[in-house]
């Protein structure tokens, strides 16, 4: 694997450097490689980022967002070899004013000259190339961090009903055309009819949308498309989406075992 199959995951005594968006994942992946005797350099995206990496990196860059030949500087001085792209970063911000966020000239060259679209895998690969270029591979979360993912089964106390089990199998099948088409990863159902689908508000905005539309009662679906790219693809869920959940009145959600990452699995259960 490019960046670092599992047996070179699984060796200690490495420099991994960290490219941190928003959320849990960023703080959670830190720990994870830590503890297998990874050693850290986290580049936080102000903005987004939060401030708790400081606390489980071994080395911390606050940067902006568009500053693509920094990062690079950055992770080559650390030592990095290999890189991890971790969390969220708000899509809207990447379609206001580029001069807005000052990007730097590696940046630039990047946005109108190496990326023929502006979807979220033609920009987060080419970002992936442009390491690679510099020696350190993009890796993926799921190689390195296995024991974040979700087993199969029901995570909850509680099982879904017939009829939010009814619902998920109709959904499931649209969201899986939905995230092939690079719309999103998620939708919500009511009564075997979709009645939100995720674009570029989120997730969060997804669910409260949909809840609220469907006045109680509506179950998501979140799945990845069908050969994703694991470097940067990996739908991801944790106690911040139960606590969404619970105030949209979404009563269940189904993500794909084995292709989810989740986060504080005890605080979700």
């Amino acid at each position: 694997m490019a960046g670092g199959g599992a047996d070179s995951a699984s060796s200690g005594g490495r420099t991994v450097g960290l490219l941190c968006g928003a959320g849990l994942l960023p703080l959670r992946v830190a720990a994870s490689l830590r503890s297998r005797g990874f050693r850290v350099v986290a580049i936080a995206i102000k903005g987004e980022a939060d401030a708790a990496v400081e606390s489980v990196a071994d080395e911390v860059h606050w940067t902006g967002l568009a500053k693509l030949g920094q990062w690079i500087r950055l992770f080559k001085s650390a030592g990095a070899d290999a890189v991890l792209m971790c969390g969220a970063v708000r899509k809207q911000r990447m379609f206001g004013s580029k001069a807005a966020m000052l990007p730097d000239w590696r940046t630039v060259r990047l946005w109108f000259g190496r990326t023929r679209t502006k979807e979220d895998h033609a920009i987060l690969g080419a970002v992936a190339d442009e390491f690679a270029r510099e020696g350190m591979p993009v890796g993926s979360v799921r190689d390195y961090c296995p024991e974040l993912l979700i087993p199969r089964g029901c995570v909850g106390r509680r099982r879904p009903t017939e009829r939010q089990w009814r619902d998920i199998r109709f959904g499931w099948p649209i969201a899986k055309q939905v995230a092939a088409l690079q719309i999103g990863q998620c939708i919500v159902v009511k009564e075997q009819a979709v009645v939100a689908v995720e674009g570029i508000d989120g997730t969060d905005a997804t669910l409260e949308r949909g809840g609220a539309l469907a006045g109680g009662g509506a179950v998501a679906v979140k799945v990845p498309k069908e050969s994703h790219d694991e470097r940067f693809d990996i739908p991801c869920i944790g106690p911040e989406t139960v606590e969404v959940l619970m105030r949209s009145g979404v009563g269940a959600l189904a993500v794909q075992a084995g292709g989810t990452i989740l986060l504080d699995a005890d605080a979700v259960r």
